[in-house]
């Protein structure tokens, strides 16, 4: 598995820039399904990105840094976001407040974001130099056990409603590709019609 996890920082970003994809994809006057379909996947990607970072990444920088300020202010950030993730299941996309209520969820992630890829993550990898790509394993297998737990096909089709070109895109090109593993060879069909 080394070959193929990134470090554990870059795993870190590229979450973030999933999440800002999804956030940039709400849109006030968007469908009530494709609404929920884009809070749903934002709210699992944060949870499963918090969780990972608050088993793997937090108490290794913690090891190398004890008492750095920016990573102290983390976990409660993270717990505030679950406040805010936990309101916005307990209402539809058709409350007055969902809106504003994920409106708020995103402002927040944005700065916690800010914070981590400006200080926290350039910190880590000084401080965590000869270990990023082993906690980039750790927190592959772990996100490879979170997503099974957490509905993937729920994800696959909340994904599916917040980037449906994309996944499209996807989907053809994994038909495309099938046909192509299930076309005859040409010296099978010549066989075949001798």
């Amino acid at each position: 598995m080394s070959s193929y996890s990134p470090s554990i920082t870059t795993m870190i970003r590229m979450d973030h820039t999933h999440v800002m994809a999804a956030f940039h994809r709400y849109h006030a006057d968007s469908p009530w399904w494709r609404k929920r379909a884009i809070v749903e996947l934002a709210c699992t990607a944060l949870e499963i990105h918090a969780q990972l970072e608050e088993e793997i990444f937090y108490p290794a920088l913690g090891e190398a840094l004890p008492g750095d300020d920016t990573l102290a202010k983390s976990k409660p950030e993270h717990d505030k976001m679950r406040e805010d993730i936990a309101k916005l299941r307990a209402m539809g996309p058709d409350d007055a407040s969902y809106d504003a209520r994920f409106m708020q969820l995103m402002r927040e992630v944005i700065h916690h974001v800010a914070d981590e890829e400006t200080v926290l993550l350039p910190t880590a990898e000084r401080a965590l130099a000869s270990r990023l790509s082993e906690l980039g394993q750790r927190m592959t297998k772990r996100r490879m056990q979170l997503v099974g737990q957490k509905r993937p096909a729920a994800i696959a089709a909340n994904t599916v409603g917040t980037f449906p070109f994309a996944s499209l895109a996807v989907i053809s090109l994994g038909a495309l590709a099938l046909a192509q593993i299930l076309r005859p060879s040409p010296s099978r069909r010549t066989r075949d019609y001798a």
